[in-house]
């Protein structure tokens, strides 16, 4: 059965927090040398990568002579070709992994930054990104950031060096510095997963904070008073949480633990966070799991207490999985067409890398609940 309950409102925006830039490094008080005035052809740390025009115009040369010195180099006079590479090896234009991509201003990679490589969600979200992308030639390229700032920041960074055709991410990027240099790569930046009121630039989202909601009054219905959330405190699973909160309240539910579970990795973080959740609170009725891995993980566990679901203990989750059909009795879960998702991220993307732009820059898909057996 599917509900699209809350989902037929107009999306609710989440307020995804927005953190604080750490300080930049001083920059080193010695500038290159070279012939011409100090620091004249240096580029600044966080600053995007030097292109051929940049190179010609440090030289005074033409692009194309930039071009000859670096492909055929047997054609550009020796004077100017040892200018052009000095400025080159200043700048890190050379060392530059696609350089190629570089001087013509093109690449063929599309950087696809996923949150948790075992989510099946997002991986469906990538495969249908890439059913778009790839027969028109793009190529995407995968990472994961683990929920991980650290990570996220790395990665981000990398991009400088990469430059790809485009960047698409599960998620939406939170920290203020990290956003400030995706802009600067000056290519399409695609942010999905949430629905906040200022994408970087692109966005197919929606509302956490509407599933949250959706998971409560869902609860309510089924008569369920008693109620308890397992899920991160961060991100994602902070809005769900505000969600789940403002519709318990609504619907006058209690919610009677809020267990926070932030380094989600696989379904054994769920086993283990439900057994926690019931040794200290035995008279939970219903839980609310903000993904997919702990919902499965919970209701294994529940499976393994001899427990009754929905009767002693109902379970639901948010992501759509195909497993969700599989487990007895069948998890109840909100979620998204991921796929869906994907190919209409993907079709954004190729319109921005074609020159155009699209009419609708940030959308909306729709929440659905599948009832199961789990609640």
């Amino acid at each position: 059965m599917s509900d699209t309950g809350a989902a037929k409102r107009p999306p609710t925006i989440d307020d995804v927090l927005r953190l604080r830039a750490a300080k930049p490094e001083p920059a080193a008080a010695d500038g290159p040398s070279g012939d011409g005035p100090a620091g004249e052809d240096a580029v600044g740390e966080g600053a995007a990568p030097p292109r051929i025009v940049e190179i010609a115009r440090l030289a005074g040369v033409s692009p194309i002579t930039v071009s000859r010195a670096l492909r055929q180099p047997e054609k550009v006079a020796e004077a100017k070709r040892r200018r052009i590479l000095e400025i080159v090896e200043r700048t890190g234009y050379a060392t530059n992994p696609h350089a190629r991509a570089l001087r013509s201003g093109q690449s063929n990679i599309v950087a696809a930054f996923v949150s948790n490589l075992q989510s099946e969600q997002f991986c469906l979200a990538v495969q249908g990104c890439g059913e778009v992308l790839e027969p028109q030639g793009y190529q995407l390229m995968i990472g994961q950031t683990s929920y991980s700032y650290a990570k996220e920041t790395t990665m981000i960074q990398s991009l400088r060096e990469m430059r790809p055709a485009a960047v698409m991410f599960t998620g939406v990027i939170e920290i203020e510095e990290n956003r400030r240099a995706l802009r600067a790569l000056g290519i399409p930046i695609m942010e999905t997963w949430a629905y906040p009121r200022d994408p970087i630039d692109m966005l197919v989202g929606f509302s956490n904070i509407d599933s949250g909601r959706m998971a409560a009054e869902h609860f309510a219905a089924r008569g369920h008073r008693r109620v308890a959330f397992i899920g991160r405190r961060s991100g994602r699973g902070a809005l769900r949480l505000t969600g789940f909160r403002e519709g318990a309240r609504a619907a006058g539910l209690d919610i009677v633990a809020e267990l926070s579970v932030d380094g989600v990795s696989s379904m054994v973080d769920g086993r283990r966070a439900l057994g926690d959740l019931l040794s200290r609170n035995a008279q939970v009725q219903a839980v609310f799991c903000a993904n997919d891995l702990l919902a499965t993980g919970a209701l294994l566990e529940a499976r393994r207490l001899g427990l009754r679901l929905p009767d002693d203990i109902a379970i639901l989750g948010f992501g759509h999985n195909d497993i969700a059909d599989e487990l007895p009795p069948g998890l109840t879960t909100i979620g998204i067409d991921s796929r869906d998702l994907g190919r209409q991220a993907g079709s954004m993307i190729l319109q921005r890398m074609r020159g155009g732009m699209p009419s609708e820059p940030i959308r909306a898909v729709e929440l659905t609940l599948a009832r199961r057996g789990s609640s």
